[in-house]
């Protein structure tokens, strides 16, 4: 069985290019499998869909969370069917089984305050050029709701070949989302402003750069038509914005330091506080299915237990 498992992982490593972290998963995936089947005892080619439904309820009771026996399953499940395609086995005995429901966990969303306090914090201490860069990024993905991966693919002007644009013009942004569907969102005035402050400084560079720095970067490498750039001019990574904006939170003062995709939670759900329209948030996030903004209908929710905890006089009574 040990030549088996090294055959399949030899198998998606190879011809199925799997990335190494995902094979080594794997790996570790099926050392549980084969150490559950000595345990049993069985033989891993007979085990049939009893086992795995016991071994799948050993894993929760032992505090194992339904995503991760999804992930083992996954793995179990593709070994089964190599297994099957080499006429080792008959049938698959993962294939029937289902996971252990999984609690969907809210998206994490700054209250209105928070995110207010961080759209109009001003680092006295950074560049002018990184803070008036670092402000547009926060004043967009909060503006707008973008997603990391469309915010670093914005040019500065439209073009065939651009995975996405701002119009300051018209107030909206165009935007290359999931699935390589385009979609436009209005930019809020504050965000307008951000970014024709940044656009005034952007090809100036920062105050760190070196007159010879500046010349290289505009010789090699530079991305003249990314919106939001680096210190050496090209594209900004999602990595940077990340560290970028984790920063600036702290330096806000917030409690807990904030990701990109907080900011687009926290779009949705004051849009949604707002407005009730969840049909127009599905369309500002560019969700493809509406079960997936429902979401935002809970966190909504949450906001006004939250109200009545505290204002009604019969609030505490009820719950107790």
């Amino acid at each position: 069985m040990h030549a088996l498992i090294e055959r399949y992982l030899e198998y998606v490593r190879v011809e199925k290019r799997l990335a190494a972290r995902t094979v080594e998963l794997y790996s570790l995936d099926l050392q549980k499998l084969s150490s559950l089947a000595d345990a049993a005892p069985v033989d891993l080619l007979k085990v049939e869909n009893h086992h795995i439904r016991r071994w799948v309820a050993h894993m929760h009771s032992a505090g194992r969370s339904g995503r991760g026996i999804a992930l083992i399953l996954s793995g179990w499940r593709g070994f089964y069917t190599w297994l099957g395609r080499e006429g080792k086995v008959n049938s698959n005995p993962v294939q029937d089984v289902r996971t252990p429901k999984m609690a969907k966990p809210l998206p994490k969303a700054l209250s209105v305050d928070d995110s207010v306090q961080l759209a109009g914090f001003h680092s006295e201490t950074d560049d002018p050029w990184l803070e008036a860069r670092d402000a547009a990024i926060t004043e967009l993905l909060y503006s707008c709701g973008l997603r990391v991966a469309e915010l670093t693919g914005l040019d500065v002007v439209a073009s065939r070949d651009a995975r996405g644009w701002v119009d300051l013009q018209a107030a909206e942004v165009h935007v290359l989302g999931k699935g390589s569907k385009r979609r436009s969102v209005p930019v809020g005035r504050h965000a307008v402003t951000a970014l024709q402050a940044w656009l005034a400084v952007r090809d100036v560079g920062p105050d760190s750069a070196s007159p010879a720095t500046k010349t290289a970067d505009k010789r090699d490498g530079s991305d003249q038509a990314a919106l939001f750039i680096g210190r050496h001019g090209t594209r900004l990574t999602a990595q940077s914005i990340w560290q970028r904006l984790r920063k600036r939170s702290l330096q806000a003062g917030l409690p807990a330091p904030v990701h990109p995709h907080m900011l687009r939670h926290s779009f949705a759900s004051h849009v949604l506080q707002s407005s009730s329209d969840l049909r127009a948030v599905q369309e500002l996030l560019g969700h493809a299915n509406i079960s997936t903004t429902q979401v935002y209908t809970r966190l909504d929710f949450q906001h006004l237990a939250k109200a009545y905890d505290a204002a009604h006089p019969r609030a505490k009574l009820k719950r107790d």
